[in-house]
């Protein structure tokens, strides 16, 4: 295969899979108090453009969807499309990643950034009450949310996500996403997004060329396809990552409704983190079989049951196992 024909493609996939979203801007301010890697004096409040894309009627109850920490926004449009006719959904791209800006400084990339983003993204829509479902990185930014500003959340939805992440995960995990790669032929995009995604469970073709189309661009410069973030918010996180990530005093203040949603062959999220989540009042844990960290939620079955679980949190057992409702066919990504 050629770019052309890759080209030629996704021209037909993603009128399809899209259908329905708006992409959308607006201006964040990036506070003093987040420069740590700026000398104090010249330390100013900085504004860039975040984007986002937005799925349904406003008029409709809101759900915030924010991705892992090499992802983007259209990561979530098989999960925002199908949930669109019921909710407002945004995905938001992360400063650095998708079709955001960048930080002036590779420092300014941090967890208390991200969390900002997210506040200045309910500000600026003007949001009651919202869902907020995060995938990794979006789920700890999500229960910091919902510890610190309770009365903006009313439901949390956890993608394979908990309290606690050990160092040695988080170090494999920093040192994989933090490399400059160029894919100068689809082969290499589609072996590299195999070889990533090996634990995604049975999504067909059709779901990881999309989400690996949007997730990387075409560079003249390089010539060939590299992904669309920022390097250096990459390096900051691989930085960080010589340590556990620990936020029990976080979830101890969640006091709305919670489901996570579990990979089973994940190495992220551990059976003891989950069996301590359980016995906070009012969470609810799904487990995805065959799929290991931050299940696509492209499939319809799982759709459906968070859909469920969204309406009436009490619409799904305290803990049960949902399969799949059909097998792969892949051909391009092993």
């Amino acid at each position: 295969m050629t770019w052309k024909q890759y080209e030629t493609i996704m021209r037909v996939i993603e009128p399809l899979v899209g259908a329905g979203h708006r992409l959308r801007h607006f201006d964040y301010t990036h506070s003093a108090a987040l420069q740590p890697g700026t000398v104090e004096r010249l330390r100013n409040d900085y504004t860039i453009r975040l984007a986002y894309t937005e799925w349904g009627s406003p008029q409709k109850p809101a759900l915030l969807c924010l991705g892992g920490i090499a992802n983007s926004a259209r990561r979530f449009d098989y999960l925002a499309r199908a949930l669109s006719r019921h909710y407002y959904v945004l995905c938001l791209d992360w400063a650095g990643r998708g079709r955001s800006g960048w930080l002036a400084d590779q420092g300014d990339y941090s967890f208390e950034g991200n969390v900002a983003q997210v506040l200045a993204l309910i500000r600026h829509k003007r949001l009651g009450p919202v869902t907020l479902l995060g995938s990794s990185l979006g789920g700890s930014v999500a229960m910091r949310v919902a510890a610190e500003a309770p009365e903006l959340v009313d439901r949390l939805i956890l993608n394979d996500i908990g309290p606690f992440i050990p160092t040695e995960r988080r170090r494999r995990r920093a040192e994989s996403v933090a490399r400059h790669y160029v894919f100068r032929h689809p082969a290499q995009l589609f072996h590299r997004t195999g070889a990533a995604q090996k634990n995604d469970g049975p999504v067909d073709d059709t779901v990881l060329l999309h989400n690996s189309f949007h997730q990387t661009r075409w560079s003249e410069e390089n010539g060939g396809r590299v992904y669309r973030h920022d390097i250096r918010a990459l390096q900051c996180y691989r930085d960080g990552a010589a340590q556990d990530h620990d936020q029990w005093d976080d979830w101890q203040r969640i006091d709305c409704p919670v489901l996570l949603v579990h990979g089973m062959m994940s190495d992220a999220l551990q059976a003891a983190t989950i069996a301590r989540m359980m016995g906070k009042r009012g969470t609810t844990v799904l487990h995805v079989p065959d799929v290991g960290h931050t299940p696509t939620l492209s499939d319809p079955l799982h759709i459906g049951a968070l859909a469920r679980w969204m309406v009436a949190p009490h619409a799904l057992p305290a803990e049960s196992t949902i399969g799949w409702s059909a097998g792969a066919a892949r051909i391009l990504f092993r």
